[in-house]
């Protein structure tokens, strides 16, 4: 009687087991064989006039990683210019869902090279005209949404700190770097 009862006990587990793992694919069917995301930072777009794309790898359900590529299209003579021109940003995300596959709230770690330009004018003499470049280390907070076709849409701000910055006889202080957008893209 105590056999049975156990070897019944162990059946009903593990049908359990196998219900919940059909119910979490039945829910996110969207998440399976797509390991890939193409992003466009369309904050970066409006607000700054600058394109911001990234490519996204799906390592599991908790990681990822990519890179995005960051160039600035505004004149150094326009009134909203950012003197940030260029960056290559390789990144690493760990993401919080226990149920979804890479989605939800994430910490994100990033390293940037970024290159700097900026023009200063003086009231007494020519206008001066510096650029850096240089390579920073940095940590971002953010949230991934996905709907059912694969479309994606996430929001994250960041902050880094660049590690050659020489702030003696400087005019371009550059020390402290920033990284966010809203970015939409598609999963596939």
């Amino acid at each position: 009687m105590k056999k049975l009862l156990i070897s019944i006990a162990l059946l009903l587990s593990s049908l359990q087991l196998i219900a919940q793992e059909k119910e979490t694919k039945k829910i996110y069917p969207q998440d399976i064989d797509k390991d890939y995301e193409l992003k466009l930072n369309a904050f970066s777009l409006i607000v700054f006039s600058s394109i911001d794309v990234s490519y996204e790898k799906l390592l599991n359900k908790d990681s990822s990683y990519g890179i995005a590529i960051f160039y600035n299209f505004a004149d150094i003579e326009s009134e909203l210019y950012f003197p940030k021109k260029f960056s290559l940003t390789p990144y690493y995300r760990w993401f919080f869902s226990e149920k979804r596959y890479a989605r939800g709230y994430f910490v994100e770690g990033f390293g940037m090279l970024n290159h700097y330009k900026e023009r200063y004018y003086y009231y007494s003499g020519p206008t001066k005209t510096e650029s850096e470049t240089d390579f920073a280390l940095g940590i971002s907070v953010g949230g991934k949404f996905i709907i059912k076709s694969g479309f994606t849409a996430e929001i994250f701000l960041g902050v880094g700190r660049n590690l050659f910055h020489n702030s003696d006889n400087r005019i371009l202080d550059t020390g402290i770097i920033t990284r966010g957008g809203i970015s939409l893209g598609y999963r596939f």
